[in-house]
């Protein structure tokens, strides 16, 4: 097949192309760089399968392909902080872009969106039917109701005009080509213990997220894709809890690091608790993490060692 991946150059883009294009597929990598790197599919570029475009979804773009998995966006803090009207206008008018694409050449769109479209959680663990505890006007919000609105869309346009739109939410995912200065939790205590500097946890420590490798949160992703057909928004995550205390305790492990912890003020709407329920996963694409905790974090901090 030949396939779009917006947001190719980034963190799990770049990974994704890598995927597809070792089963044979042709791969399209559309990607303004503002978060993606040219370092991470660098290697990609001589592969007479693969091309680059660099573009900005929030314009319209028209090419012919069978799917398009729809991945760009700024997904840490740090980054969609920076700029978040631009933030929501990836979400929104981009992903505008992509389905009016999809409608026009009648391609499969994936729809990536993120656990964040649950907010600070008062279910445990969150499935899909839950709604959310999301606040629209907060810090956060440009990220959140972003992707709160993209799935929406992907919604109506699936009810209006049939476009086989999927969504997938995903949970924390972390692994090699990590951006250095993305905030996210996984990078900044991989590097800060590298570094011999303090490891800084926000808060003390106690709220919960649940880390999933990224091969196995692709392997999710191109299931999804592959079903004849699905219906509504499919969890993808790792269903193993721990406290944020805990991961840096595992990190300074793993790295033989003496870095100290140190707690600075929790941030606003940061979630308490943070868990899947892939129930879905499993029944439908008989789908579940397979890769450790430390196998996982043992990956990344290879990966990481060259860059600290």
């Amino acid at each position: 097949m030949k396939i779009l991946v917006t947001g190719g150059a980034g963190f799990l883009g770049s990974h994704l192309c890598d995927k597809l294009l070792a089963r044979g597929d042709e791969v399209i990598c559309v990607d303004n760089f503002f978060t993606g790197s040219k370092e991470n599919i660098a290697h990609l570029l001589g592969n007479s399968r693969f091309e680059l475009i660099r573009h900005d979804i929030v314009e319209p773009i028209l090419l012919e392909v069978h799917q398009i998995f729809n991945l760009a966006c700024p997904a840490s803090p740090v980054h969609y902080q920076f700029n978040p009207v631009k933030t929501v206008k990836t979400s929104v008018m981009g992903t505008i872009n992509m389905l009016g694409l999809a409608k026009r050449i009648k391609a499969r769109l994936l729809q990536a969106s993120t656990s964040e479209v649950y907010g600070d959680p008062a279910v445990h663990p969150q499935h899909e039917e839950y709604w959310g505890n999301v606040n629209p006007i907060g810090i956060r919000s440009c990220y959140d109701e972003g992707k709160r609105v993209a799935e929406t869309l992907c919604s109506d346009y699936r009810r209006q005009n049939g476009v086989d739109a999927r969504i997938v939410r995903i949970f924390n995912t972390y692994g090699p080509r990590m951006a250095l200065n993305d905030g996210r939790v996984v990078s900044n205590l991989i590097l800060q213990a590298l570094r011999g500097e303090p490891l800084t946890i926000f808060g003390d420590g106690s709220q919960t997220r649940s880390f999933c490798y990224m091969d196995d949160l692709l392997e999710g992703m191109v299931r999804v894709m592959d079903l004849s057909a699905i219906d509504g928004p499919i969890n993808l995550g790792n269903p193993h809890e721990i406290t944020v205390l805990e991961m840096a305790e595992t990190v300074r492990k793993l790295t033989g690091s003496r870095s100290k912890i140190e707690f600075l003020p929790l941030p606003a709407d940061d979630p308490t608790r943070r868990c899947p329920d892939i129930s879905k996963a499993k029944k439908l694409l008989d789908w579940e993490p397979k890769i450790g905790l430390e196998e996982g974090l043992g990956r990344t901090i290879r990966y990481f060692e060259d860059k600290a």
